[in-house]
């Protein structure tokens, strides 16, 4: 086992990670930008490093500052969180040279799953559903034509690198595809240094759900069952819950054996998240692999009981996984609300700024995840997410009742957050009978 893991994130996750670490017995080294100076959860690790100003670019992605600090705190592992450099291959490789674990998958895994075309062609050799689409990427408008006249509009231009809905245009018919075939590369190069984008057949009102899976270095995988997250603004995920409530149970079994099939055959360990979109009838397809951990990885230990946090840190020690797929149950049913500085009113409008009080819910099945506290600053420089509020009931019904009363008992003063808006989800009929798709909050709440 590690001695000491540096954590190469910020917030919630780099408080989920010193928690977890500090229950295995482990020291952590923590690192901030001059933006963090002085948070609290900072005091919770061993040592703690500046590694540059406030701006991302500046701290939080500066690989030579942090494999420095890492040296310097005699870290032997590094565990990157989520979002920053956590799927970037690399930091990975950089991490691996060093001689420091990188508490996550190697990084020819994680270069050919962050790949969304070379992740598809792993798909179907593991015959796992793809959405029809090109066979690689798209050189020319003229190819985009030919395959959008194969395929049959409306089709889905998307970058082969990135997420976050970045590089991303649906074009609904012929007229419209050059235009947003230029917008797309244009968008992902911008994002992520890189134009090249692929195209897929458009699933019309399709839900989003996910797998979690986790596998160690001596070729064991197994899923931890999936998650629904269907419930989106532009791309960006709301609201997430498990088990998901519309599957059947023969297509929860397939979908869930499919993302096992896909990491077996990428030789992929650690944790990972495989997603698919589903459509109307229940026709699911491989959309992409997220090979790190994932915000809403709590609704998973919520109803399977694992940690997964530390079943992470223990596969990149090497261990064995101590259950096998058998052993792992479903039990009841967990929903997450993700907290964010935001004025749901005003279009999600950042509001950063310092947090006057704060009184976090509690009470059986409650789950309150965040950094913040009363006098925290929250800078305008991340992302906006403060905590992640989790509930965890025997039935669906008894979840959204749970979370509506801890979203009620939830105090955050001094400034906007989406608590608000997360009412008005789960108060809507539509969401509480399952009648809604990725761009239902979009059509019915915007």
């Amino acid at each position: 086992m590690f001695n000491r893991v540096l954590i190469a994130n910020r917030g919630e996750i780099a408080l989920r990670v010193i928690r977890a670490c500090k229950e295995l017995g482990i020291e952590t080294v923590a690192i901030f930008s001059e933006a963090d100076r002085g948070s609290r959860y900072l005091d919770l690790a061993d040592e703690a490093f500046c590694v540059g100003n406030p701006r991302s670019v500046d701290s939080y992605l500066r690989i030579r500052e942090i494999i420095a600090a890492a040296e310097v705190g005699g870290a032997d592992a590094i565990h990157p969180g989520f979002g920053f450099l956590s799927e970037n291959a690399h930091f990975n490789e950089v991490v691996r040279d060093s001689n420091i674990t990188f508490i996550g998958p190697s990084p020819e895994a994680m270069q050919m799953l962050g790949d969304k075309n070379s992740a598809r062609e792993i798909a179907k050799q593991a015959n796992v559903p793809v959405v029809p689409g090109s066979d690689g990427l798209i050189e020319s408008p003229q190819e985009a034509i030919a395959t959008a006249r194969q395929i049959g509009f409306p089709v889905l231009i998307k970058a082969t690198a990135g997420g976050g809905g970045k590089g991303m245009r649906v074009a609904t018919e012929e007229s419209m595809l050059e235009n947003a075939l230029e917008q797309a590369m244009n968008e992902a190069k911008a994002a992520f240094g890189n134009p090249g984008v692929y195209l897929e057949k458009y699933v019309e009102q399709p839900r989003h759900v996910e797998v979690q899976i986790i596998a160690d270095k001596h070729g064991n995988v197994v899923h931890l069952w999936e998650r629904d997250c269907s419930t989106q603004r532009r791309h960006q995920k709301l609201i997430e819950e498990s088990p998901a409530p519309t599957l059947p149970e023969e297509v929860r079994k397939a979908i869930c054996e499919s993302a096992v099939r896909l990491v077996k055959a990428a030789k992929y360990y650690n944790a990972g998240t495989v997603e698919f979109i589903v459509d109307k009838h229940h026709n699911f397809y491989f959309i992409e692999v997220n090979a790190r951990i994932q915000v809403e990885h709590p609704v998973t230990e919520m109803v399977t009981g694992i940690d997964l946090i530390k079943q992470q840190i223990r596969v990149a020690a090497g261990e064995k996984l101590p259950f096998k797929q058998k052993d792992i149950a479903c039990r009841g049913v967990a929903i997450e609300c993700r907290i964010n500085a935001e004025d749901g009113d005003k279009n999600f409008q950042p509001c950063p700024g310092k947090i006057e009080e704060m009184f976090a819910p509690g009470g059986f099945g409650v789950r309150f995840d965040s950094h913040a506290h009363p006098g925290y600053s929250v800078p305008p420089y991340y992302d906006s997410m403060i905590g992640k509020l989790i509930v965890h009931q025997p039935t669906r019904a008894e979840a959204i009742a749970c979370m509506l009363r801890a979203l009620a008992e939830l105090r955050i003063k001094g400034i906007k957050t989406t608590a608000e808006f997360h009412k008005k989800i789960l108060t809507h009929p539509d969401w509480i009978e399952n009648r809604i798709d990725t761009k239902w909050v979009e059509r019915t709440l915007l």
